[in-house]
């Protein structure tokens, strides 16, 4: 690399804002750190890891502000490429890790160059020698040519947009990846694996009935950093998911079909508009429990060579990391100047990239002080609910760490969770385990043993059988075990408490009945997901029975592992038919999405209880141990329409069972009859039916045979 002379002027400019702002004839730069002692902004003429560049060094009188590092530079202009060199002492055992030889990303980074192949050898702060990791030794390799480069970029959009604003009671949740979603050869479309490929699929989306997309990681990050290969085919793996963000205010490049300059940026923002346009809300995944430079042997890129003491919970001997995220290092989120970035980016995104909510990976983490012990009033999840710009988005956690923290129902406020117990329990249900019967009835009416204290709702919980992260819907009927060979671990990664059932054969579908029993199981998970108090969450794919082959932990699989296969639409035209008019269903009944828990009181209305429980008889529900039955009613009085006419009453009855049982049908409370919504045991299009197609249920019993589910509505004769 050809260093040349800095030739444009400079001015001092400002401590804010943080990051790259343009303006009419410069930019100005600015970036955090408390223990440096000398910081360089370096600009890089071009992509080439070789190219010419001008350093520009920061002058600590005129050029800093307390902590912040700001200078304005003349003639700087958008696509800019820039990095920085930050100086200061490398003392590991006091938690310092400077080393000017390698260039660091700015934090507030917008984007960052998509057409490297990272060196994370030369990116280490330390020596390796005769093979062995000494973190205490002093690295002068120059990383630059190797490393990402910042890119400047001009934030001005025609937005023409505003946010959906849609309710959590009215929301379905359709969790994605944006590259799977669209990637497989069959997805019919131009824009394969991008942001623009998920704008080409808003009708789909439509049809499916979904009001918000969830996206996993879209933060820049490193998809080549898992040095892992397949051990069938020798290929190196990927970091395929992304839960290793480098870059938080950067949407990722790889996602952009129309450049990686830049170009990323613009794409982004004009999927969140055309989704928005459709009616659709786009919920982001979001990192912040730890970073993509791992423990004290991984890279220095960001935050580590920017002041690590500050960024990072550090073990008492201030050398090595406290690992709360099971990914080699901790953010340190409750360090007051941390925090702030959090807040930062989270605005960002809502502001400037008009994100509708947040889905925070490992949210335990969010509330460790700097010893990493839980803190009862966390200020970060406080601040998080309480802030102003971020009142009308969604805020949801995954409400555990992998440090053994469980705090599901635990987080304040209007916080919503990752419901990890209604997952567990309603396939435990479903696979005829004993003493689930009342656990099924509570998780299906909202979790109030898990959310009905400090003025929480049914609203607060996340219902969702299936995520990323495990075994697919269809997999949970076809495998008993994990089959995550080709991740190249052996086979000792991923979950093995999966409460799966593969019906008697591992994998293979040889017969029909063996495909119809899974089929119809399926269907018993989406009846319950959909039926049930809380907000939905379906895994994209679910709906055509996408399979991982048994893979329950496809985090490096970019591969047809992952992808969504779009041929299994028609393959399973039944079980997506099926999910269709779920959706639509929960969509035109509020009594399915209560903002208060049903009580078993009687409604004002018609003095009946919102909710009874039922039995093999009227009125004689079985808690028993043994019990795999359990059947509702839900008082339609309960709900107002927004026709201001009251909803009608569903009936509800699932059998977990191995055996037929014959039902005695409680009477409707609102209407005259009942009429048959769905019955899963009855071969499609007969198990579920449109609402104009209903069957007026005959006499007052019902055969509700083994495994399967029963949803009545009620009718009144002038309907």
């Amino acid at each position: 690399m050809t260093k040349v002379k800095n030739e444009n002027s400079t001015l001092p400019g400002y401590p804010w804002p943080l990051g790259a702002t343009l303006d009419t004839n410069g930019c100005q730069f600015a970036i955090f750190s408390r223990h440096a002692d000398r910081i360089t902004l370096i600009l890089f003429e071009s992509t080439d890891p070789y190219c010419s560049f001008r350093e520009i060094e920061f002058d600590s009188e005129m050029n800093k502000t307390g902590d912040i590092w700001h200078i304005w530079i003349e003639g700087v202009k958008e696509g800019q490429l820039y990095g920085y060199r930050v100086d200061g002492p490398y003392t590991p055992e006091h938690g310092h890790r400077f080393n000017r030889n390698k260039l660091l990303l700015d934090p507030y980074a917008r984007a960052v160059t998509g057409n490297f192949d990272w060196n994370l050898a030369d990116a280490r702060g330390f020596d390796t020698i005769r093979g062995q990791i000494t973190d205490t030794s002093f690295s002068t390799k120059d990383s630059a040519p190797g490393a990402p480069k910042c890119i400047v970029i001009d934030h001005s959009f025609d937005w023409f947009d505003r946010p959906v604003k849609r309710p959590l009671k009215d929301s379905v949740i359709y969790e994605m990846h944006v590259k799977g979603f669209t990637m497989h050869q069959s997805s019919g479309i131009e824009n394969k694996g991008t942001y623009k490929g998920i704008v080409e699929k808003i009708p789909y989306l439509k049809e499916l009935g979904i009001t918000a997309i969830e996206l996993l990681p879209i933060q820049e990050f490193d998809s080549r950093e898992n040095l892992n290969k397949n051990p069938f085919t020798g290929e190196q793996l990927s970091n395929y998911w992304g839960y290793s963000t480098m870059s938080f205010f950067a949407p990722k490049s790889m996602y952009s079909a129309s450049g990686r300059s830049g170009e990323q940026y613009y794409e982004f923002k004009e999927m969140i508009r055309d989704l928005h346009s459709a009616g659709i809300e786009v919920i982001l995944d979001v990192v912040f429990n730890h970073t993509a430079e791992g423990d004290h042997t991984g890279p220095t890129m960001c935050f580590r060579g920017i002041d690590n003491k500050v960024y990072y919970i550090l073990e008492e001997d201030r050398r090595f990391y406290k690992n709360y995220s099971g990914c080699g290092n901790t953010f340190n989120c409750n360090n007051p100047l941390v925090r702030d970035f959090i807040i930062d980016c989270l605005k960002y995104w809502v502001v400037e990239m008009h994100i509708d909510g947040f889905r925070f990976d490992l949210a335990s983490i969010l509330g460790r002080d700097e010893n990493g012990n839980i803190l009862s009033n966390p200020p970060l999840i406080e601040r998080i609910e309480a802030d102003p710009i971020l009142q009308n988005t969604k805020i949801i956690a995954e409400a555990w760490d992998a440090a053994g923290a469980y705090q599901v129902g635990g987080f304040p406020g209007r916080w919503a969770e990752w419901n990890g117990k209604f997952r567990d329990d309603v396939r435990r249900f479903w696979n005829s385990d004993d003493n689930m019967s009342g656990t099924f009835a509570t998780r299906i009416t909202g979790s109030s043993d898990i959310y009905s204290g400090s003025n929480r709702s049914p609203l607060h919980s996340i219902n969702f059988i299936t995520c990323h992260d495990g075994f697919t819907m269809n997999d949970l009927t076809m495998y008993n075990t994990k089959h995550n060979e080709a991740n190249g671990e052996g086979n000792r990664d991923g979950e093995n408490h999966n409460h799966s059932c593969n019906f008697g054969i591992e994998g293979d579908e040889p017969t029909d009945f063996l495909r119809r029993s899974r089929e119809k199981q399926i269907k018993n998970y989406l009846t319950t997901l959909f039926m049930s108090q809380g907000v939905p969450m379906l895994l994209s794919g679910d709906e055509i029975r996408k399979t991982q082959k048994g893979n329950n932990n496809a985090y490096c699989q970019d591969n047809e592992i992952s992808w969504n296969n779009w041929e299994l639409i028609e393959k399973n035209k039944s079980v997506f038919s099926f999910t269709k008019k779920l959706i639509s269903f929960r969509k035109k009944h509020p009594i399915l999405s209560q903002s208060k828990f049903l009580t078993g009181e009687k409604v004002n209305f018609n003095s009946y209880p919102d909710i009874s429980w039922h039995g093999i008889k009227p009125d004689r529900p079985d808690w028993e141990p043994r019990s795999k039955l359990v059947a509702c009613l839900l008082n339609g009085a309960a709900t107002i329409r927004d026709t201001g006419f009251c909803d009608n009453d569903i009936y509800m009855a699932f059998n977990s069972s191995y055996y037929n049982l014959k039902l005695e049908i409680p009477a409707p409370v609102t209407g005259n009859y009942w009429c048959v919504f769905i019955d899963t045991s009855k071969n499609s299009p007969d198990d579920i039916y449109n609402e104009d197609e209903y069957e007026a249920l005959a006499g007052s019993t019902y055969l509700l045979k083994r495994q399967s589910t029963l949803v009545l509505i009620s009718r009144k004769t002038a309907e």
